[in-house]
């Protein structure tokens, strides 16, 4: 049998003893609880829709490949390279936010969309993984230059290069955008990761309120001037029979504690079975105990996470992991409140277990950043 040892320098052996093997397996089993519901629910997804039903299979085979490459291909790389190459995706992300403001297309009622041949992307969901290690990369160089007093220190508010105006410009400038597309949920979910990783890097607790204004004026403005958002809103615990919460509450119910195997047939009629409801197609397919079986290994990433940014001895590690946390915890927080009926329908994605493609590739590469930078703070500190 042949075993690798330690004693055996190259990269590639370097990766793997260095690598945090439970995470990257956790994430695979995650990445494996998506590819079994994308053929139990999806199969039947695309047979409401009058498609074959090893459709998603194909569609979805090209974007796995791709995200499965990147999570690998990332954890490889180094913190300059992961910086470089974060600054050449955010620029490219925010050219194709502007592009869509160019030239929208307009799905579903938004124009958050960019359409290339075979391929549809929101190019807000480019941005996550970048626009959180560049914030990471200006808050340490904050440091770096101002000390620990980056908040309150006047010479870090003047209007220079080196200074807090160039970063909230872009960053408004981009919120804005994807606000108007419009994009509530997910304007609220980056401005929610900026509040996480401006707290961990020391901002002034007394200073909540007013955080918690700019969340209160965002919501107001949304309520006011987006009729469906408003609509959304003024029902929104009510369950309207044969509507996708309707159907969604069901199909938890239908699954009861072990699930409905051959007899799960409320999915068959969930739009989004395979997207924004995948959990209730789990839950009513594995029933109460498989559900809460994905929740504890969802829980166990955002533990593992948390703990090596308690641990990590530098500060950029220790943004860069606060928000890659505050990422994946928000949108599961936005996908299961989805799913029960709690908060209205924002197409948020289950991390690694929804369909999706530049989704999914876009949890890769973040996961993908937050390895290697484990691995390199661990070992090469």
């Amino acid at each position: 049998m042949l075993r690798i040892t330690r004693g055996e320098e190259s990269k590639l052996t370097s990766w793997y003893f260095e690598i945090d093997r439970s995470l990257l397996g956790m994430i695979l089993l995650l990445i494996g609880v998506g590819l079994i519901t994308m053929i139990t629910a999806g199969s039947a997804d695309a047979a409401r829709l009058g498609k074959p039903w090893f459709s998603y299979i194909l569609q979805g085979f090209v974007p796995y490949t791709i995200g499965i490459f990147c999570l690998f291909g990332f954890s490889m790389l180094d913190k300059k390279q992961i910086i470089k190459i974060s600054i050449v995706g955010l620029i490219a992300g925010i050219c194709a936010l502007l592009f869509t403001f160019v030239h929208p297309i307009y799905i579903n009622r938004s124009a958050r969309w960019v359409v290339l041949p075979g391929f549809t992307f929101m190019p807000s969901d480019i941005l996550k993984p970048f626009f959180i290690i560049i914030t990471a990369w200006f808050l340490s160089y904050m440091h770096k230059i101002y000390g620990s007093d980056i908040f309150l220190n006047r010479e870090a508010w003047r209007a220079k290069l080196q200074s807090w105006w160039p970063y909230l410009l872009v960053f408004l400038i981009c919120t804005a955008l994807i606000f108007k597309h419009p994009d509530v949920g997910t304007a609220v979910l980056y401005v929610g990761v900026l509040f996480v990783m401006l707290f961990v890097a020391g901002f002034p607790w007394k200073f909540m309120p007013a955080m918690l204004g700019v969340v209160g004026i965002l919501a107001a403005l949304a309520i006011t001037f987006m009729p469906h958002i408003r609509s959304r809103a003024a029902h929104i615990f009510d369950i309207v029979p044969r509507t996708q919460a309707w159907y969604s509450i069901n199909s938890i119910k239908h699954g009861g504690l072990f699930g409905s195997g051959d007899e799960a047939y409320v999915k068959d009629v969930l739009p989004e079975s395979i997207n924004d409801f995948v959990y209730a197609s789990i839950a009513e397919d594995w029933g109460a105990i498989g559900a809460c079986a994905l929740l504890l290994l969802l829980f166990l990433v955002l533990s593992k996470l948390i703990q090596h940014a308690s641990s990590a001895k530098d500060n950029f590690v220790v943004y860069s992991l606060a928000g890659a946390t505050a990422l994946f915890g928000g949108q599961i927080c936005f996908n299961l409140m989805t799913a029960l009926h709690l908060f209205i329908d924002k197409g948020m994605t289950l991390p690694f277990v929804s369909y999706g493609g530049v989704s999914f590739i876009t949890f890769c590469v973040l996961f993908g950043i937050v390895l290697a930078l484990i691995r390199e703070d661990t070992w090469n500190s």
